[in-house]
């Protein structure tokens, strides 16, 4: 059964975090849906890719997700945070125990700055580690604590994509997907 994702996407977001995010669940079969914040469809990444989103984040907004991940990088996860649509769907995902998931800068710039931490044991990269409330885990690569999933930085994509992966799928999925992509 395929599952639904919503990758949110800024200008500034991180290229690697964001385009792992959505090949890896892609490869699973996800059904990933790529929406901008802005007003474009069209964002321009922290390292000047430029990436189409599917939609915008307005035309989600009454749709339900069983993921909803975030990529990092600065301005994107500043854009990502000032977006009210987004902030809703996502303390919304949190009420209703759904998966919800951020990289990079992400976990502090935005679930922190928005109360989706609370205690939540997260990790983020390691220049907004100082932001987060509870740092026990902040040197891992990837986190999951119940329906929170966290990891570090472009160097923990794949990792962080894969853990997605595994949460919506099981293991086995997980491992299907990353052997023919040599990470296994």
């Amino acid at each position: 059964m395929s599952k639904k994702v919503l990758v949110p996407i800024a200008d500034g977001s991180e290229d690697i975090e964001a385009v792992c995010i959505v090949d890896v669940l892609r490869r699973a079969e996800a059904d990933v849906t790529v929406a901008s914040v802005s007003d474009e469809l069209q964002i321009t990444a922290s390292r000047g890719t430029r990436i189409v989103a599917d939609k915008r984040i307005a035309e989600c907004v009454d749709e339900i997700y069983d993921l909803i991940a975030l990529p990092g990088g600065i301005p994107g996860a500043e854009n990502l945070r000032d977006s009210k649509e987004l902030t809703d769907m996502l303390k919304q995902q949190k009420r209703e125990g759904r998966y919800y998931a951020a990289i990079c800068a992400s976990p502090a710039v935005v679930f922190q700055h928005h109360g989706l931490l609370d205690s939540t044991f997260a990790t983020c990269h390691p220049l907004f580690v100082e932001e987060l409330e509870n740092r026990d885990m902040v040197e891992s690569r990837v986190v999951v604590d119940g329906t929170c999933i966290t990891s570090r930085a472009p160097g923990t994509a794949i990792e962080f994509a894969l853990k997605l992966v595994e949460m919506l799928y099981g293991r086995e999925k997980a491992d299907e997907v990353a052997l023919p992509m040599v990470v296994a």
